[in-house]
């Protein structure tokens, strides 16, 4: 007799404004009040985060704090403290292994659970392990369960802050059907606009398109798209993964046609990477660093060095070498780092939650 495979129970777990929490928690002269946390307060400085006041006069992570505080001139802008923030992280992350081995950090504050072996029901562990931490802290912590990650990491988002959101796994057509085609990672402006083009808003009017249709449209990512779009995902948790690089992109609406207007642009690409390596990897060595770009023709190039500092300055001097090597029109910039291997087992603790 075949045994009925169990049906996967995955927990996104996403804590709250991690980095300004903590700062408000160790100063609580600061509740209430619009707090960030990240860059100095000049035109190079960066928020790496802000609570939930600040984000209510429109200030988000990845902000030039020169624009944060003219959105909200009241903004009480912090240094970060990493040291805190690894801590703190250490605490939760032995929180979840108490549930389940198969925990997969994505940064300090954010991590899957596969609790699919568990005998408790996964709603009910969502909510044990978010007082937990709670109790533990004095920190709050959003989730999102479902049967895969795609899903769950979308419910985390639905009852911020300090909520949880279950996706049953009946409940995933009608949930994915509903769902704007932006919630699905990959599909950032541009793609978004493509399909807007073709009267494509949800993942519900995704799904009336074949396979063949989406890989024409999109090349590859259109096989993806057709499963995303109906909430299938088949990734394991990983609780072993190792980043090996972190890169942010921009495909422009228009083609950039000199290399003033690509630095012009490169501003911003850098400082929202910069914002991620702050929340995501903050622990890790940085070998090298690179600017890839792609051009209207659609070939590219990359040029990395090793040995330097992310900074806009480097990466300047590296689009610089880039744009030379052809001077074609650019549709695409991307800049990036790439990391030293992680030493196991000490060095693996660093990852934390």
């Amino acid at each position: 007799m075949l045994l009925k495979t169990p049906t996967r129970a995955i927990i996104h777990l996403d804590m709250d404004c991690f980095y300004a929490a903590i700062e408000v928690r160790d100063r609580p002269e600061l509740r209430g009040k619009p707090v960030g946390v990240g860059g100095a307060r000049d035109r190079r400085g960066v928020l790496t985060t802000c609570n939930y006041e600040a984000r209510e006069f429109g200030v988000h992570s990845a902000m030039p704090t020169f624009m944060a505080l003219q959105r909200c001139p009241k903004l009480i802008v912090l240094p970060t403290r990493f040291d805190v923030y690894r801590r703190e992280a250490a605490v939760i992350r032995a929180i979840l292994h108490r549930f389940t081995p198969l925990v997969e950090p994505l940064s300090l504050d954010e991590a899957y659970l596969d609790v699919t072996a568990h005998p408790g029901a996964p709603g009910a562990l969502a909510e044990v392990i978010r007082n937990l931490i709670f109790r533990k802290t004095k920190l709050t912590a959003s989730a999102g369960v479902a049967p895969n990650k795609l899903v769950a990491k979308i419910a985390s988002d639905l009852n911020k802050p300090n909520g949880q959101y279950e996706v049953a796994p009946e409940d995933v057509p009608v949930f994915m059907a509903a769902l704007p085609v932006r919630k699905i990672w990959g599909i950032g402006a541009v793609t978004e606009q493509k399909l807007q083009q073709r009267g494509i808003t949800t993942c519900g009017e995704l799904q009336r398109f074949s396979r063949l249709q989406l890989q024409e449209n999109f090349g590859k990512f259109g096989a993806e798209l057709f499963d995303l779009a109906r909430g299938i995902d088949d990734r394991p948790v990983e609780p072993h993964r190792e980043r090996k690089s972190l890169s942010n992109e921009e495909t422009f609406s228009s083609n950039l046609e000199t290399l003033a207007a690509c630095e012009e642009k490169l501003e911003e690409v850098v400082a929202e990477l910069m914002a991620e390596l702050a929340q995501k990897e903050a622990t890790r060595v940085i070998t090298k660093i690179f600017v890839k770009l792609k051009f209207a023709d659609f070939t590219r190039t990359t040029v990395e060095r090793a040995g330097l500092a992310p900074s806009l300055g480097e990466y300047r001097t590296l689009l610089t070498e880039a744009f030379a090597r052809t001077g074609k029109s650019v549709r695409l910039m991307g800049v990036g780092v790439r990391f030293a291997p992680l030493e196991l087992p000490d060095a693996a603790q660093l990852s934390l939650l």
